[in-house]
C-alpha cells in the first residue's frame, strides 16, 4: 500500500521520535532530551556554517539526524561533514540515512582519540548537540577550549541548551560567549549560544 506522501512524513517523525526516546532510555545522559531537535532550531544552527568555506564542518551529538540535516539542507556538501556520536544505536542510523557523511562514534569530550589521525584538523565551525549541563562546569569549559583550538579565530561553536543561561559560563578561560537565539518551537524552548575567540564571525545570509 502506498502512504499519502503526508502520512509518509509523519510515520518518518515518529519513527525518528520513537527511535530517539529509546536512545534516551538507555543512555539519558548522553542524550539529553526526550524529543529530537525541531526544524526551526537545526535550521538556525546549521546557519552558523558557511558553504563557501574549503574547510569541513563538525558535528557533536547528531542524534537521529534532524540537525546534519539541516547542515547539509544549508549547502554543506556531506564530505564535509563529520560527525561524531557516542550511541551506536545511533551511528547505524546516521550511516544508513546519511552514507557520504563520515560518522564517527566516540566520544566529543576527547577528540583527540575520536579524530585519530585528523586529531589537528581545522575546521570551518562546530555543530555541537551534546547534553553540557549534564556535565560539570569544569568539563564544559575544557570541552569549549579543545574545541575553539581547531577553529579559526572568530569562528563559532553553536550550542544549544534547554536552560536560560549559558552552559559554559563567560570568565572562565579564553572564550568569548555571544547569546545567538532562543526558539520557542522546539520542546522544550531552547537557547543557542556561540563560543567563539573574540567577536563571532557569522558567514553572510543566502538569499
Amino acid at each position: 500500500m502506498t502512504l499519502h506522501p503526508g502520512l509518509r512524513k509523519f510515520a518518518a517523525r515518529f519513527d525518528e521520535e520513537l527511535r530517539f526516546f529509546r536512545g534516551w532510555v538507555g543512555g539519558p545522559k548522553a542524550v539529553g532530551a526526550i524529543v529530537p531537535t525541531s526544524g526551526v532550531t537545526a535550521r538556525r544552527m546549521a546557519s552558523v556554517t558557511d558553504p563557501n568555506s574549503d574547510l569541513p564542518v563538525l558535528e557533536l551529538g547528531p542524534g537521529t539526524g534532524v540537525i546534519t540535516r539541516a547542515i547539509l539542507e544549508h549547502g554543506i556538501a556531506p564530505e564535509r561533514l563529520t560527525a561524531i556520536e557516542y550511541s551506536p544505536d545511533f551511528v547505524a542510523h546516521l550511516r544508513t540515512h546519511f552514507p557520504e557523511v563520515d560518522v564517527i562514534q566516540g566520544d566529543a569530550f576527547d577528540l583527540e582519540k575520536t579524530l585519530g589521525e585528523r586529531a589537528n584538523q581545522t575546521f570551518d565551525s562546530i555543530v555541537s548537540g551534546v547534553p553540557l549541563l549534564n556535565f560539570p562546569v569544569e568539563q564544559r569549559v575544557r570541552y569549549v577550549e579543545h574545541l575553539l583550538d581547531r577553529l579559526n579565530p572568530g569562528r563559532p561553536i553553536v550550542q544549544l541548551t534547554y536552560g536560560p543561561l549559558s552552559p559554559v559560563p563567560p570568565g572562565k578561560g579564553n572564550y568569548r560567549v555571544t547569546r545567538f537565539d532562543f526558539i520557542l518551537r522546539n520542546i522544550p524552548p531552547t537557547t543557542l549560544w556561540l563560543y567563539s575567540r573574540g567577536e563571532p564571525v557569522l558567514p553572510t545570509a543566502r538569499h
